[in-house]
């Protein structure tokens, strides 16, 4: 049995799928409705914020996916007592998604919560593999809206061009790390196949939907107007750090999507193809 947390979520959604594709059975945890549940499916209500909701999901797990949400990052259980809680369970195998960003920016306050669970992971003495994942691809959908309505995407740093990696594929590799051997002790840094800008987004977006998208550049300031309305402080500014002015090992493409799935990474036109409804 494997237990995915964040079930509902961007990664979450497909990994459930994969995994009961596969054959297992899986435990879908997540804190909203059991939209997860289906044949071979289970749907349990709870979170990484609350290591007492995890229980119950962990009675005869042998692997565990855990993936943060937003408020995670700075409330909630300790990493150190949320991850004894898995491993207390007899849980074999966990796999975490982290951030590129907590290794490119070791001091970065915005990651400072990934950072404390990639070290409770590695001290749980339990097999283990962390995914950094790059920007995902779905961010694009905070523009969805304005696409919709506009025709228009609005965003800072117009030119600025990163590998943003499709949560597809971040599925893809926890689920082999999950079913396969060979992974423990791994970190993968999992990014799209080539650096894609804000306005190459917005072109892309337009090729699908056969209009024109217009490109408007935010200032930082307009983006972090936006951005503090759903966001805590830090990450905005740690965000637009990485947006802004990336270090080179953040706008470089990482092999390890291909190593792992035998196949290149998807690239954002293939996200966009797939969720084209959201912006037409």
């Amino acid at each position: 049995m494997i237990v995915v947390t964040g079930a509902t979520g961007n990664i979450g959604r497909t990994l459930v799928g994969l995994l009961a594709e596969a054959g297992e059975e899986v435990v879908a945890v997540s804190r909203g409705h059991g939209a997860a549940a289906g044949a071979g499916v289970r749907w349990v209500r709870g979170g990484v914020g609350d290591a007492g909701s995890l229980r119950p999901a962990l009675d005869g797990a042998r692997a565990v996916f855990l993936v943060l949400g937003g408020e995670v990052n700075f409330r909630g259980e300790s990493p150190d007592k949320l991850v004894a809680t898995v491993a207390d369970a007899g849980v074999e195998r966990i796999v975490l998604v982290s951030s590129q960003v907590s290794a490119t920016r070791p001091e970065a306050p915005s990651h400072a919560r990934l950072r404390e669970f990639e070290a409770a992971v590695r001290a749980s003495g339990r097999e283990f593999t962390v995914l950094r994942p790059a920007g995902f691809a779905s961010n694009a959908l905070a523009w969805s809206e304005s696409v919709r309505t506009r025709r228009t995407v609005y965003a800072p740093f117009g030119d600025v061009a990163l590998p943003v990696v499709d949560p597809a594929d971040i599925a893809a590799v926890a689920a082999a790390a999950l079913l396969e051997d060979g992974h423990a002790g791994r970190v993968y840094e999992l990014t799209g196949p080539e650096p894609i800008s804000p306005r190459g987004q917005a072109e892309a977006i337009s090729a699908a939907l056969g209009e024109e998208v217009a490109f408007v550049e935010l200032s930082r300031e307009e983006a972090h107007s936006g951005m503090a309305r759903f966001m805590p402080e830090q990450v905005v500014a740690g965000t637009l750090d990485v947006l802004g002015a990336p270090l080179p090992a953040e706008r470089r493409p990482g092999p390890d999507v291909a190593a792992v799935l035998h196949r290149p990474a998807a690239p954002f036109a293939a996200w966009v193809a797939r969720n084209l409804p959201a912006f037409a």
